[in-house]
């Protein structure tokens, strides 16, 4: 795995922090909205040992909305002063749309991380044109920032993985460096509390397939409801659990919103796998 010329050799770990400039994000309810407050927790996750920053401007979940304009504007300025001020460091954006894609892109951006799963067919051009990595995951097929209502897989693992490598075999095909993609299940995204699990459990077939696997897991509602509906600040336990398994397993970059203790963890796993 290559990303901003960086090797990542099988068994190192990368851990991504997140940073959102939202005002209605689920876990920081809108602390890194301002830009200095983003500032700080890009700096803070860097000090705790983040390889990766990814910055989102748009809340996952259903809310008020954001159009393309909006999303450039609380993003893309942020992403042209980390790229100054943390010259190594990966910066990743969280986008579905092309065109925020581009402008980042040009900001200084070296990862677009689709978590919606291709619902625009030009994301991977612009990686492509860029040079720059994709996060290709599984989203259940959904429009963005909507919660489906009784999704069912006969085989969730196997929907996952088919679904998530024919977005990366066409990414690599539009251009995008093969050792630049990723591959996430997307825990949480078109899957109800069951399906992550299972994807959880049977990661291994994820990592099976060769592409490097990313797990986004950090206090989400799976982990809250598998510890018997834990609100979203007693789920660090949990989270470090997950992390561990994921690791385990042979995933490869964490999305984390602690970076400090997920790189304690990690670090604790790949001692015990040597």
């Amino acid at each position: 795995m290559r990303l901003r010329g960086r090797e990542f050799r099988p068994g190192e770990f990368a851990i991504m922090a997140v940073v959102n400039r939202t005002p209605d994000s689920f876990f920081d309810r809108g602390r890194t909205y301002g830009f200095a407050a983003a500032l700080e927790a890009v700096d803070g996750a860097v000090a705790g040992g983040a390889d990766i920053v990814d910055i989102g401007g748009v809340k996952a979940g259903p809310g008020d909305e954001v159009d393309p304009a909006e999303e450039i504007r609380r993003v893309a300025d942020l992403v042209a002063e980390v790229r100054r001020r943390h010259p190594r460091l990966i910066v990743s954006v969280d986008t579905w749309r092309a065109e925020v894609a581009e402008v980042v892109a040009e900001a200084g951006a070296d990862l677009l991380n689709d978590t919606w799963g291709g619902v625009d067919p030009e994301l991977a051009g612009v990686a492509a044109r860029h040079g720059i990595g994709l996060v290709c995951a599984h989203a259940g097929r959904v429009t963005p920032r909507t919660r489906p209502h009784r999704i069912a897989y006969a085989d969730v693992v196997a929907d996952v993985i088919g679904y998530t490598v024919d977005l990366a075999e066409r990414a690599v095909a539009a251009g995008v460096p093969r050792e630049s993609v990723l591959i996430d299940p997307a825990h949480d995204f078109g899957k109800n509390t069951w399906h992550s699990l299972e994807v959880s459990r049977r990661l291994d077939e994820m990592v099976a397939t060769g592409w490097p696997v990313l797990v986004a897991v950090s206090n989400k509602d799976f982990v809250g409801e598998t510890l018997g509906g834990l609100p979203v600040d007693e789920r660090h336990a949990g989270t470090m659990a997950t992390l561990a398994v994921s690791a385990w397993q042979g995933a490869r970059v964490f999305r984390v919103h602690d970076a400090a203790s997920a790189r304690a963890a990690l670090a604790t796993v790949g001692r015990l796998r040597r």
